[in-house]
């Protein structure tokens, strides 16, 4: 079939290959460990330890929200620069964070149900013992979501996942390290077109099919510390 110049074209498919069984979130942690193992990676924990010291704040509408790693989430009302209104929704909890990741075979990679396709992992904190919700009289807790992002860290959203239970999600070059909390790429494959003579009138060769080709067009942050 021509292009919108008339020039018709000859193109060879790829051989494609089946697809790799897709990692599992039941395989993913024990491939992690002995990733680790055998090349000495850092491992998630050891790649966040340049944000102590750090805080993030992420500002949307009405409310501010104050993020200092492995210490606290706050959500503040701010005027002129001025706390005017505070909510504590979670103090970092070593223990529930250990106790959390220990379920998952030491190290979390949970999938962040809000990438396009699901497939970003990431690893996450527990921060508990926030202030008292109204609603529930429990107190405010919060997951805090560290993903594989560049250029900066930055808090890039945050969720209330269920009446005063949140889920804080921080971009983080440096988890990018990882090589198994990288995103998911889909598989491009390459496909070549000849031009073919204005005489050529044939679409088969020795009983091969061709596929002719319509159109040619490719379809903020601070130091806590001081």
């Amino acid at each position: 079939m021509p292009n919108k110049d008339g020039n018709n074209f000859l193109c060879f498919l790829p051989k494609v290959g089946k697809a790799k069984k897709p990692v599992t979130h039941q395989n993913t942690s024990s491939m992690i460990v002995e990733t680790e193992k055998r090349v000495k990676l850092k491992t998630p924990d050891e790649l966040l330890e340049v944000l102590k010291n750090q805080c993030f704040i992420r500002q949307e509408g009405w409310w501010s929200y104050e993020f200092c790693y492995q210490k606290q989430l706050r959500q503040l009302h701010l005027e002129e620069d001025k706390v005017v209104q505070e909510f504590v929704l979670g103090v970092y909890d070593e223990k529930a964070t250990a106790a959390f990741n220990q379920n998952l075979s030491n190290i979390s990679t949970l999938k962040d149900p809000r990438s396009k396709d699901a497939s970003q992992r990431y690893h996450a904190h527990q921060y508990t013992n926030g202030t008292a919700c109204d609603l529930t009289n429990h107190p405010r807790e919060t997951e805090v979501r560290f993903v594989c992002s560049e250029p900066r860290a930055m808090i890039s959203s945050i969720t209330e996942l269920s009446t005063c239970k949140y889920a804080l999600t921080i971009q983080c070059p440096m988890l990018c390290k990882h090589p198994l909390f990288q995103e998911e790429r889909p598989v491009w494959h390459t496909i070549n077109c000849n031009i073919l003579p204005k005489d050529y009138k044939d679409t088969k060769v020795d009983g091969t099919h061709f596929t002719m080709i319509m159109d040619s067009d490719d379809p903020s942050t601070y130091d806590s510390s001081k």
